[in-house]
């Protein structure tokens, strides 16, 4: 019997702030292995954009208007966007 391949799965990257102007653009496709998570979703955008290191710290990420958590999965057309840090006040 034929094992199945991992199907890589594409999210769509939102960035607002701080990480807008890192990476210079406003949004991007992106494409994962297929059991990735929001951490590496973070890996893989730092590896790819050098500027969002020193920021990536400070960032909350959203997928689908949700705050996640790092440990949260991804699936096949989620919606992530990487959010400034909130100032209380």
């Amino acid at each position: 019997m034929d094992e199945e391949k991992p199907v890589p799965i594409r999210v769509k990257v939102l960035y607002f702030g701080q990480a807008r102007d890192a990476v210079g653009a406003s949004s991007e496709d992106v494409t994962l292995p297929s059991a990735s998570s929001v951490r590496t979703l973070i890996h893989e955008s730092n590896k790819a954009h050098a500027k969002l290191v020193p920021v990536s710290g400070a960032i909350r990420v959203a997928v689908n208007e949700e705050v996640a958590d790092e440990d949260d999965s991804l699936a096949d057309g989620d919606v992530v966007a990487f959010l400034p840090p909130v100032a209380g006040g």
